[in-house]
């Protein structure tokens, strides 16, 4: 049974104006430049540079007035819902720019060059192949990840070149040809793992004694190696300490990721604009933003013109409404966008100051051990903007410090209560607890417990498994890794 009734529902949706805002906010200078540019070719009655004249907002206003007078356009001549919506949001801000998060622009033009697969295959035209085993190369050389190793099964592999390259062949043949891609450069690509991929570098090396060594430890001790079980493996090969450390150095020597020594020109190199720029001036901290995010932005005079020549002419043929409408429209996206790029310059130099000044004392001195307990909430309290504002602006922003180019983000941390009651960052602990490793004998490591105690002792209450946690995120591992002969 069909029921009808009426429901009272209260919802907040943003503009598209406010999501382009949003849009634009999270921007990084680069990525902001190139959103101009887009701007400025897709909307005509938008241009760059100085104005060259000072009553120009005055004669947009009044023209708009004009184009709104029903003398000027009879509703019943033109459809205004294909100019309109409810909201008197333009077609051109929500058909052809307002995107949803997931459609950001992501893709990056690549330089050309030669790739690092094209690369491996212009060695294997050196060698003599019959067309099966070039086929079987081709197509191992096409399963070398980024790293250089091939992680997959031979069998695999095998299934692939029956059902895709019609080649038929035994896991036998594919190991003998496997070997072939082994001799390529750099060496050890094609490897299945890091010990073949180790074991295949020091088959290539000029052979010695520490080279023969440590052949023998990749290949006969792999696992009591990698656990730094020193004992053992000078137990197991009858040698002494001065001997296993010249053959560790020579396994330190070797490439764990091949591919990744591939410069090729295909690579995308990431280049920081710093957004913001903090210099210390008389002792006393001084906020610039990059000047790259404030152009010089105005609407175009000929296209207000276009509307005032519209209003001035007796004959309004339909042809001339039509054109009208379109002019409006750009002139109104025209607008939007340069109080968008305003209130963006605003916005970010406005929580900017905010995060400088509640970390004044580390900005002034450079010692990551005075940075404060700072959450996103902080700032956005402080500025009386929304957490979400905060976030994309230190998400993706960089800023030019005294002491180097720091990423915003860097400066927010969670806190803990120290042994005299105080609120500190976590950061402080990271860095005391860096400083700690670094200064341990590298023959006894500490382990986490005994790490736990010396911050204990110098004032820092926490936990052995949040003496891990905090290790793990400063990338440093365990203390039996950690250990040096």
């Amino acid at each position: 049974m069909l029921k009808q009734y009426l429901q009272f529902k209260l919802s907040q949706k943003l503009s598209p104006q406010q999501i382009q805002l949003m849009k634009l906010i999270q921007l990084p200078t680069q990525a902001f430049e190139q959103r101009l540019k887009q701007e400025l070719e897709e909307n005509p009655a938008l241009e760059g540079g100085k104005e060259d004249t000072t009553d120009l907002d005055d004669d947009f206003d009044n023209s708009k007035d004009d184009y709104n007078d029903n003398e000027n356009i009879n509703a019943e001549d033109i459809n205004v819902d294909d100019y309109l919506s409810d909201d008197e949001i333009p077609d051109y801000r929500t058909s052809v720019n307002n995107y949803s998060v997931d459609d950001d622009e992501k893709s990056i033009p690549y330089a050309s060059g030669t790739s690092f697969t094209q690369h491996l295959i212009n060695q294997l035209n050196t060698y003599r192949l019959n067309d099966e085993e070039r086929d079987i190369a081709v197509f191992l050389v096409g399963s070398v990840d980024e790293s250089g190793y091939i992680r997959r099964a031979l069998s695999d592999i095998m299934d692939d070149l029956a059902f895709t390259q019609n080649v038929f062949t035994t896991e036998d043949k594919i190991e003998s040809v496997l070997k072939i891609v082994h001799q390529l450069d750099p060496s050890g690509v094609g490897a299945r793992n890091l010990q073949e991929c180790l074991s295949i570098q020091l088959s290539r090396k000029e052979q010695h004694p520490d080279v023969a060594l440590a052949s023998n430890i990749i290949n006969k001790a792999f696992d009591q190696f990698t656990k730094k079980h020193y004992k053992k493996l000078m137990q197991k090969f009858d040698i002494s300490e001065l001997q296993l450390k010249d053959a560790i150095h020579e396994i330190e020597r070797l490439n764990p990721k091949p591919g990744g020594s591939y410069a090729g020109n295909n690579r995308i190199v990431e280049h920081v604009v710093p957004d913001f720029a903090i210099k210390i001036v008389e002792g006393k901290l001084e906020l610039t933003l990059n000047g790259r995010n404030a152009p010089e932005l105005h609407v175009s005079r000929e296209y207000n013109n276009m509307l005032k020549g519209y209003k001035e002419s007796k004959d309004k043929s339909k042809s001339q409404k039509d054109a009208v409408l379109f002019i409006k429209q750009k002139l109104d996206a025209a607008k939007w966008f340069i109080d968008a790029i305003k209130q963006r310059q605003q916005t970010l130099f406005v929580t900017m100051s905010a995060i400088m000044h509640y970390q004044k004392d580390y900005f002034l001195s450079g010692d990551e051990r005075k940075l404060k307990p700072m959450i996103l909430k902080d700032i956005a309290d402080e500025i009386e903007m929304d957490v979400s504002t905060v976030s994309r602006v230190a998400n993706s922003k960089y800023v030019d410090t005294p002491y180097g180019t720091k990423l915003i983000k860097e400066f927010f941390s969670e806190s803990m209560t120290n042994d005299q009651g105080e609120e500190v960052s976590t950061r402080e602990i990271k860095k005391i607890l860096e400083t700690v490793i670094e200064e341990e004998s590298k023959k006894k490591p500490l382990t986490d417990e005994a790490l736990s105690k010396i911050l204990k002792e110098k004032g820092y209450p926490i936990a052995r498994r949040t003496v891990a946690k905090y290790r793990e995120q400063l990338d440093i591992p365990v203390a039996r890794l950690r250990k040096k002969i």
